[in-house]
């Protein structure tokens, strides 16, 4: 190769010290800058062969982490509510001789949001809570019906059917029971009202038929004329009227110089004066939504179920099949004068607050 040696002068005393010996191209400097920015055709290969790699790897990238992102939040979407769903009970809804609701018993704290669900397992049931205004919700077999609850205070709140069902509709009952502390600014103690059967230690299932009833239909017209003009303001307070029967009333009016239908009239009016036509409207409406069945339309224990509730009870005094059967018996008939003047509201209230029969 052709070369020439370059001798650089050194700027020093000492200048054979400082010699470069440099070997360069035949055209100088410019030469080698020229050569320097030519490249060989394969170097440029190589170049473009690593630049579509990487271009390759970038969208490999790109690619799997949209992948990612859509798999994620496939999972999500499907995942969140299923959490939920895991989260959230399932109740079932059986005829009470095949068990009844499905759990009975429930959790929930005041003040959260319950979130349940429904199902039935064989026929149309409702769901309705006591103690809470909300409208009932049809429990149909093979779907799903959700309800979500929220309790201000804590207690113990009972849920039931609300559809005619069978025989034993009268014992599909559950409850909630609600811990926490109360929302409202009350203490608990006040809210808590313990049901004036208990406070009177009232007997619910002893005989309560009054021995004497009208030979005529009271009037309550003529008992409030008689009111009027005789002492006895302790027996037309609101508590003796919830706390006594008719019957009761009738025995203590005995100091009086009533005769017995003026103490019957007077009976009529006690009573009639302790309700209004919106609560009498009310009890009929309750009455043809969860009594009617079993008891009959004008109350006389003659309802669609009555024959066949007692033909349960007779065989299963028969057959000793248990105690649920065996408390089956014929719809207590309501026209019943004996019977009903000898109840207090109070007693009256138990068995409606207690369910069942008698």
């Amino acid at each position: 190769m052709a070369a020439h040696a370059y001798l650089h002068p050194c700027a020093r005393a000492n200048a054979g010290a400082g010699r470069r010996l440099d070997l360069v191209c035949p055209y100088g400097t410019k030469s080698r800058q020229r050569s320097e920015d030519l490249l060989h055709p394969c170097d440029r290969i190589l170049l473009h062969r690593h630049s579509g790699d990487v271009l390759v790897i970038a969208m490999k990238r790109s690619e799997l982490l949209s992948r990612i992102l859509i798999t994620a939040g496939t999972l999500l979407a499907i995942g969140t509510p299923l959490f939920f769903w895991t989260r959230t009970p399932l109740i079932h809804a059986r005829m009470s001789e095949n068990g009844g609701w499905s759990p009975d018993v429930i959790q929930a704290e005041a003040g959260q949001p319950l979130h349940l669900s429904l199902t039935s397992d064989d026929v149309v049931h409702g769901f309705a809570v006591g103690q809470m205004d909300m409208e009932a919700v049809d429990v149909e077999p093979g779907k799903v019906t959700d309800v979500t609850l929220t309790f201000a205070k804590p207690g113990i709140y009972t849920f039931f059917c609300t559809r005619w069902c069978g025989l034993n509709h009268w014992r599909m009952r559950g409850t909630i029971e609600v811990s926490g502390s109360s929302l409202a600014s009350e203490p608990l103690e006040a809210e808590v009202e313990v049901p004036l059967y208990v406070s009177l230690n009232l007997d619910l299932d002893a005989p309560h038929e009054s021995p004497i009833v009208p030979g005529s239909q009271p009037s309550a017209i003529r008992g409030q004329q008689l009111v009027d003009q005789l002492p006895i303001s302790q027996f037309t307070n609101p508590d003796f009227y919830r706390a006594s029967s008719p019957y009761q009333l009738f025995e203590e009016l005995g100091s009086t110089t009533l005769s017995d239908s003026e103490k019957w009239d007077v009976v009529a009016y006690i009573w009639q004066s302790n309700t209004t036509p919106e609560a009498l409207a009310n009890g009929r409406e309750l009455y043809a939504q969860n009594c009617a069945a079993c008891h009959g339309e004008n109350g006389a224990g003659d309802g669609v179920f009555a024959d066949d509730l007692l033909k349960a009870g007779e065989a299963s005094m028969q057959t000793m099949n248990g105690s649920m059967d065996m408390a089956m018996q014929t719809p207590v008939d309501f026209t019943d004068s004996k019977r009903m003047l000898g109840a207090a509201p109070a007693l009256l209230q138990g068995k409606i607050l207690r369910g069942g029969m008698g």
